[in-house]
């Protein structure tokens, strides 16, 4: 689908769906518990559908009721036979997943959509394969049998931090103790830090000494009652951006600002970029301000950066965005496709090997884009959009519905200031 937005600096109010992060981890988390449970959710986007589904093949007993609640029965017994688990793109959930099975014992064919099987899993396989399962890939199938066995984990943290998320739900679950040990730089800590909450909070017990866990075996998840998944704060930062480019600003209700959510670093991005920023109980207010380029060190948020780039088009000076080479194997090759899609519109953006380079202007002009089936790059047009002289198509816009499905709806919501 094509959609078009008018050019022009938005204002008004907006709420964002829940965090996909957050919401992967407590579905999984309630699927392994020993009680049924309800899991308030606003928004399911198609990640969170694939998860879903996925513990539902499992064996859990899944029903998406109104206002956003979801009904979890647990898995209760092995599933017999080799069964079939469709991830759509979503890393998360492949990732998560794969060391699940291996914990529950269950042989599994992992079916990848997109550039999912392009991603990196060498780490995890190896890991995973020195302790009893056998994963072998064939183009965009994934096949994996055997159970885990307890014992010594190794990763290296420089490669997906969702490796470490998907060993930290399955290894409570092994009959005896294990070490899992994380060797040299880790990449998104904040999303590691994300499962440890959620799992501490569904009663597992994790002991950590700097970047070496000693897990206890034969743990059980405990889940509460009712488990409510907080406000997106990656989805927050595209009307985050469109506040700092906006005479009255735009206000993002019903967010926690003590959030463990890595990209709750917008508002401090924001800040450094010369924005107003007005954060009290559980709202967010932005407005424009005068705008400098900053150096942004991505290594911590990748997701945020064809929205800062966004912003960055119309910031005096020079923007850098540096330590994103691992925007190449997202969903598109993230830094060609941020800088294409500005391009397009009229911003002057160069791609180094591991980043970007913004060069603000006045205004840009618009036209068409390309969102190459990325959700981030097809919203971040949206943004652009509040600095562009005449109107922005977005060619493929229905991608925002991988991780935001109702965008486009909310975008349309706020007022186009004249």
């Amino acid at each position: 689908m094509n959609y078009s937005v008018k050019a022009g600096e938005r204002s008004g109010s907006v709420c964002v769906p829940s965090s996909k992060s957050y919401a992967h981890r407590i579905l999984i988390c309630s699927a392994l518990a020993q009680r049924e449970s309800l899991v308030i959710c606003d928004g399911i986007s198609k990640d969170i559908d694939a998860t879903i589904k996925c513990l539902s093949v499992l064996g859990a007993d899944i029903a998406i009721k109104d206002g956003g609640v979801i009904a979890v029965k647990p898995i209760k017994e092995k599933k017999s036979g080799l069964i079939d688990l469709y991830c759509g793109e979503s890393g998360s959930t492949l990732r998560f997943m794969i060391p699940i099975v291996g914990a529950l014992g269950c042989s599994s064919v992992f079916h990848m959509e997109g550039k999912l099987s392009q991603r990196p899993l060498g780490a995890l396989i190896k890991t995973l394969s020195e302790n009893g399962m056998i994963i072998e890939q064939k183009d965009d199938l994934l096949y994996c049998s055997g159970k885990l066995s307890a014992g010594n984990y190794h990763i290296p943290g420089n490669i997906s931090s969702q490796f470490i998320s998907g060993l930290l739900f399955a290894l409570p679950l092994l009959e005896s103790d294990s070490t899992l040990e994380i060797s040299g730089n880790i990449e998104s800590v904040d999303y590691i830090s994300m499962t440890e909450d959620a799992v501490i909070n569904a009663g597992i017990s994790l002991n950590k000494n700097g970047s070496k866990y000693k897990i206890n075996g034969n743990q059980k998840y405990t889940v509460k009652e009712k488990n409510f998944v907080e406000k997106d704060w990656s989805n927050a930062a595209f009307f985050i951006c469109m506040g700092a480019l906006s005479d009255k600003g735009i206000t993002l209700s019903g967010m926690n600002l003590s959030s463990k959510q890595g990209d709750k670093k917008i508002l401090n991005i924001v800040r450094s970029f010369g924005a107003d920023v007005i954060a009290e109980e559980n709202s967010v207010t932005v407005r424009k301000n005068k705008l400098e380029g900053q150096t942004v060190d991505a290594k911590a948020i990748p997701d945020l950066v064809p929205t800062i780039c966004a912003l960055a088009s119309c910031a005096e000076g020079t923007t850098e965005i540096v330590n994103a080479g691992r925007l190449r194997i997202k969903e598109s090759d993230r830094l060609k496709t941020t800088a294409d899609m500005l391009s397009s519109l009229g911003a002057d953006i160069s791609q180094t090997e591991n980043g970007l380079i913004i060069k603000g202007k006045d205004k840009l002009i618009g036209g068409e884009i390309d969102a190459a089936n990325d959700h981030r790059i097809a919203m971040a047009a949206a943004v652009a959009a509040s600095v562009c002289e005449k109107e922005v198509i977005v060619h493929g816009a229905q991608c925002v519905s991988k991780s935001y499905p109702d965008f486009w709806e909310h975008f349309e919501k706020l007022e186009v200031l004249p």
